[in-house]
């Protein structure tokens, strides 16, 4: 990411921790009384039911959804599929300055969000949408590492430790190919959005040996082998880790001391979407308090919204999984788009692991 935004969007996690620190698969259709229906299409296990739910009700909107596991996978979906199939999706950070420089975003009618008071200033006004012409903030945070102390004994404290031998076979990982290059990257220096073509062989001979030590790859639900015990150690997202931690009292969360990859994920409407009007009241639902804080409380992430985050409690101010400090947030990085010739590259290196 060019060294500007990366200033700027770190500045506004570091603004959100500040101000943490004063705080307290496709859905069915249902019979709505307006008749009208939206189509949303967001990361697996990030928007609450229940906000969903309190948003039918009060709309008289039925909502189908549909979830994605990776930037990459819901870009290929919505391509895939005809003009005006989603009415709702949930990019983040870059992959929004993609989509945007390829015509795939409406442009928002922010008079009609009255909720939009509710999202910090420091997370408005991102390079990758100046004046958020087309988005607008939901959650973010990063992907760290889960140990279970129970069944590690060595010590794990940043992404080069998960290259070691001793754990061969313990590994469950993010099933997203900028994450795990990107992360591989960090460990040696070298930044998730490197380019070149020497440094990337070197990072591809180190990817490699991260072949043994992996489990499984899961992006939807990593806390389930966490949980179970089927996977000693997790690269994954931190909410996820602070959900399997209230299951399992002896996983603890690490942030790397490399530094970890950190996102921001954003509400945006598709282009040509159906059912513009009712997107937007969506949308603007969804950035009321009460929504936002059904959110956070189901999904722990770190939240935008700092009219809900007034109102959590202690739980999430001061658990470190869900609410993550802001250093680890200031030394972390964000991805950023890469050249066609680049992401080749990384893709071809992506296949070699998983092969």
């Amino acid at each position: 990411m060019r060294k500007n935004v990366k200033k700027k969007i770190v500045a506004l996690f570091s603004a959100a921790a500040l101000i943490a620190s004063f705080c307290t698969g496709c859905g069915s259709k249902k019979e709505n009384a307006s008749g009208e229906e939206i189509n949303v299409f967001v990361w697996t296990e990030y928007v609450s039911q229940e906000a969903i739910d309190a948003f039918e009700k009060e709309s008289g909107i039925t909502v189908n959804v549909s979830t994605f596991s990776s930037n990459e996978d819901m870009l290929s979906k919505l391509k895939s599929e005809s003009e005006g199939t989603y009415d709702i999706v949930l990019p983040s950070d870059y992959m929004v300055e993609q989509m945007i420089s390829q015509g795939m975003l409406e442009e928002l009618k922010k008079d009609e969000l009255t909720n939009l008071g509710n999202i910090g200033e420091a997370y408005l006004n991102q390079n990758y949408d100046p004046g958020n012409v087309y988005t607008v903030p939901y959650q973010g945070g990063v992907a760290a590492i889960a140990v279970n102390t129970s069944l590690v004994d060595i010590d794990i404290t940043g992404y080069d430790d998960l290259f070691k031998p001793e754990l061969k076979g313990k590994i469950v990982s993010l099933d997203d190919y900028r994450a795990v290059i990107g992360m591989t990257a960090r460990s040696m220096g070298y930044s998730m959005n490197e380019t070149d073509k020497e440094k990337l062989a070197e990072i591809e001979e180190k990817l490699l040996k991260l072949k043994e030590n992996v489990a499984l790859y899961d992006s939807d639900s990593p806390k389930s082998a966490l949980i179970s015990g089927d996977a000693a150690v997790g690269f994954v997202w931190s909410a996820e880790i602070a959900l399997a931690m209230e299951e399992n009292p002896n996983i603890k969360i690490v942030y790397p001391r490399e530094g970890a990859y950190v996102f921001l994920d954003n509400w945006g409407i598709p282009k040509g979407s159906k059912h513009y009007e009712a997107a937007m009241k969506f949308i603007d639902f969804m950035l009321g308090k009460d929504a936002a804080k059904m959110n956070i409380e189901e999904f722990p992430y770190l939240t935008a919204n700092e009219a809900a985050l007034s109102a959590m409690g202690e739980d999430y101010c001061n658990n470190i999984a869900k609410n993550p400090p802001s250093e680890a947030i200031e030394a972390g990085e964000f991805v950023s788009n890469l050249d066609t010739d680049t992401l080749a590259i990384y893709d071809e290196m992506w296949t070699k692991l998983k092969k």
